[in-house]
């Protein structure tokens, strides 16, 4: 696939972008409209945010020079942590250095081979494998399917804890879990609950607060939340939302927190300008949903297969690997940037465009781009 598609000269990965990204972006010499950058908030690029940055580095440097059990942590490590922890509605957060890494530190420290995970069979990949890095037994339940996730548990042995395990929003489908449900099977089985809010922090509930806010549950029902500061949160790093004990326990026990760098100070000020915007500025979550609902349903008056999305992250299932690089490709002649996901990051013949919807779109982008689909359709 990857020979043809050089061929073709429509090799779709790692294209340089030629300056910021945003809602058009520059690369290979043309403007294109950036449809799928995890950018939800629209805020790369705002000025206060590159600002808090810039102030950042003049006071703290690049970086801090060590881990953060020992010397790398900052003021505006433990700063950055209270506020996502107050937002989260959580008694503590940690900081990782990435959303990858803050679900390995949960599964490793927290877990033994004598526990096992139960996982939706389309949890994102970082969950797997802090599962088998970690050693610790996995199996998958159907995607949100709560009597398979029943079945498992009454069918499976385990001489320790059970871990149920979820995405928020799911990177691939844009769909939502049932969280309601398994927080009600998780208060039958006497299991433990994490949930991965990557796509979901900034995106889903009236003020971005994420699926617990989206469906009206109280945050405290689930155990552990995780996520990413580097989508909705234009910045980078990650983070576990916990009880005090746990953090305590994490900070001593979780080697992605021992033995990996602390994020840098620009990092960590971008986080914290990025969610005070979102704070007082609850309205782009709105503009957000409203884009991504008029987008789907676009698409979908056009024809096309959106899966069971309700979220700004849109997929065009296509099927066949081949038809969709070259429909990405036919996207990008007509000036719009698109990925596809191929296997093994989908099923095989569910090959797709993975849309991106942003608070930072305008309407008149997204007729743009409906007018490219409607061209390309007939």
């Amino acid at each position: 696939m990857t020979r043809r598609a050089c061929e073709a000269s429509v090799y779709p990965f790692q294209l340089p972008l030629e300056g910021r990204s945003g809602p058009w972006v520059q690369a290979e010499g043309q403007r294109l409209l950036m449809l799928s950058s995890y950018d939800y908030l629209g805020l790369i690029g705002d000025p206060r945010v590159d600002q808090a940055a810039v102030d950042a580095i003049r006071k703290y440097g690049t970086g801090t020079g060590g881990v953060r059990m020992l010397t790398g942590t900052i003021d505006i490590h433990h700063q950055m942590e209270r506020e996502l922890a107050a937002f989260k509605g959580m008694a503590e957060t940690i900081s990782f250095s990435s959303g990858y890494l803050a679900n390995l530190a949960v599964m490793s420290s927290l877990l033994s081979p004598l526990d096992r995970v139960l996982i939706d069979a389309y949890a994102h990949r970082s969950l797997a494998d802090a599962c088998r890095l970690a050693g610790v037994p996995m199996t998958r339940f159907a995607h949100n399917d709560c009597a398979s996730l029943r079945h498992e548990l009454e069918s499976g042995e385990c001489s320790g804890r059970t871990l149920i395990v979820a995405d928020g929003v799911f990177s691939m489908d844009g769909d939502i879990c049932p969280l309601p449900d398994l927080i009600a099977i998780k208060q039958e089985f006497g299991c433990y609950l994490m949930i991965d809010e990557a796509h979901s922090f900034g995106v889903l509930g009236r003020t971005g607060r994420g699926t617990d806010e989206h469906f009206g549950v109280a945050p405290t029902e689930v155990d552990i939340w995780t996520g990413s500061l580097a989508k909705a949160i234009p910045s980078n790093g990650g983070f576990a939302a916990i009880s005090q004990e746990l953090a305590i326990y994490m900070q001593h026990a979780a080697a992605p927190f021992i033995f990996s760098a602390a994020l840098c100070p620009a990092a960590v000020a971008a986080a914290r300008e990025s969610l005070a915007i979102l704070e007082s500025e609850p309205d782009r979550v709105a503009k957000l949903n409203g884009n991504a609902d008029y987008f789907r349903e676009g698409l979908r008056n056009l024809g096309y297969d959106v899966g069971t999305s309700e979220t700004p992250i849109i997929p065009v299932i296509l099927g066949d690997e081949a038809t969709t690089t070259l429909f990405a490709g036919r996207l990008r002649t007509r000036g719009i940037l698109v990925t596809p996901v191929l296997f093994p990051a989908v099923p095989q013949g569910a090959a797709r465009l993975r849309l991106c919807v942003t608070a930072g779109h305008t309407s008149e982008d997204l007729e743009f781009a409906l007018d490219a689909f409607r061209e390309l359709r007939t």
